[in-house]
């Protein structure tokens, strides 16, 4: 298995070719030069491209919820209103950027920069495709757990520093919902961490398969229910209704960011669209087979068996159809989370803290104690395995 973009793209031969080009008229090993390149151009297109991806969230939340309203949403800039992001950026951009006299300035300025580098930050363990992925750490899902939860410093400190009643509110709020969530959240994925045995996000992925059995979405009782229990907190963790009271306009004016003006208020709103994709991909390599595809395609063998193909340029097409299966399960879990956002009503204070600790921690203690329950009674097979095993070896003894 290939661990990171690097080591996949170190086995073609134009790697090789240009490394000892390199080594040649520079007069020392250019390896780990060709290396640091490969890394820094995967990093900016990772980068840029979740960055275009969060904007057209923005695009994707207007029309989804016209949709759902029978409305028109944005249809001017662009066809059907496609640039109607770049426009929102433009005008981000241009509007003054205001500091309340009161406030707090270098920890104001700080705020937004936090949930930026918080949500970049996971960005680095998110597998795309098997060959693609920016660093496969052997303690990948901890290190993800840990970059997100700067998000909520940065919404507390939002609030904190703005100076405002209404801002802190909205900056406690964020805190102590961010942190609650992130108990159930952080539960149900250990539950997955011991099916699969291992912290790395291909770990992870690697314990299932393609088709929709061999996920561990359906692995067990306790897996299935987890998928739910980790959805809810992500939405909670993101801010996103029901569970959007840190930026309630009805009480809050506009919550922890009221105080905040151009592109500083629209780095909160692109943390939030990045930090959604983020949630969804990870909820798809616990819970939906990851970037697998249904069919053997991730190392292009049937391409080099049945065609001829060479091998490089069939692993290439692995990769491509991987990739697509990663954003198609991603992109569905996507639309799920604006769907709710504009079916559900928002959640009260206390309705909030108690789904979180009457309700979702416990449901993600009792499924951690059935996910190793269930690894010790049936030795890790899935409910798919154990029922159609048992039928083959029924049928094999008639």
């Amino acid at each position: 298995m290939n661990s990171t973009v690097v080591t996949y793209l170190s086995q073609s031969n134009e790697f090789s070719a240009v490394v000892k080009w390199l080594t040649t008229h520079l007069g020392f090993d250019a390896t780990s030069l060709v290396t640091f390149v490969i890394f820094a151009v995967a990093s900016l297109i990772v980068v840029g491209a979740l960055a275009t991806i969060g904007g057209l969230g923005t695009y994707a939340e207007r029309k989804i919820s016209a949709d759902l309203q029978m409305r028109q949403g944005p249809n001017r800039v662009g066809p059907y209103g496609i640039l109607q992001f770049l426009a929102d950026g433009v005008k981000m951009i241009l509007k003054e950027d205001i500091i309340p006299a009161n406030a707090d300035k270098f920890t104001f300025i700080l705020a937004p920069f936090l949930c930026m580098v918080g949500v970049f930050a996971t960005l680095a363990v998110v597998p795309f495709s098997s060959g693609f992925m920016l660093a496969d750490l052997n303690v990948g899902i901890f290190y993800l757990v840990g970059m997100a939860s700067l998000v909520g410093v940065g919404v507390f400190l939002g609030g904190y520093a703005s100076n405002s009643k209404w801002s802190m509110l909205g900056g406690m709020r964020g805190a102590s919902q961010i942190i609650s969530y992130e108990i159930p959240g952080t539960i149900t994925i250990v539950s997955i961490v011991l099916l699969a045995g291992g912290l790395s996000l291909k770990t992870l992925i690697s314990g299932q398969g393609g088709l929709p059995q061999e996920w561990y979405l359906f692995h067990n009782p306790f897996a299935f229910i987890g998928f739910f229990v980790y959805f809810i907190s992500a939405l909670a963790e993101t801010n996103r209704a029901p569970f959007d009271l840190p930026e309630a306009e009805s009480e809050l004016v506009s919550g922890y960011h009221t105080e905040y003006s151009g592109m500083r208020f629209g780095l909160f709103a692109l943390a939030e669209y990045i930090e959604v994709f983020v949630v969804c991909g990870v909820a798809v390599a616990l819970f939906l087979g990851g970037y697998k595809v249904p069919f053997d395609l991730g190392t292009g063998q049937i391409l080099v068996d049945k065609l001829g193909m060479d091998g490089m340029i069939a692993k290439n097409i692995g990769q491509v159809l991987e990739l697509g299966s990663f954003f198609t399960k991603t992109f569905a879990l996507y639309y799920v989370v604006i769907w709710v956002r504009w079916t559900l009503p928002r959640l009260r204070v206390d309705q909030l803290m108690t789904l979180c600790w009457k309700y979702l921690t416990p449901i993600a203690l009792f499924n951690l104690l059935g996910c190793a329950v269930w690894m010790y009674a049936f030795d890790g097979k899935s409910i798919y395995s154990i029922i159609f095993n048992s039928a083959a070896a029924v049928a094999g003894n008639h």
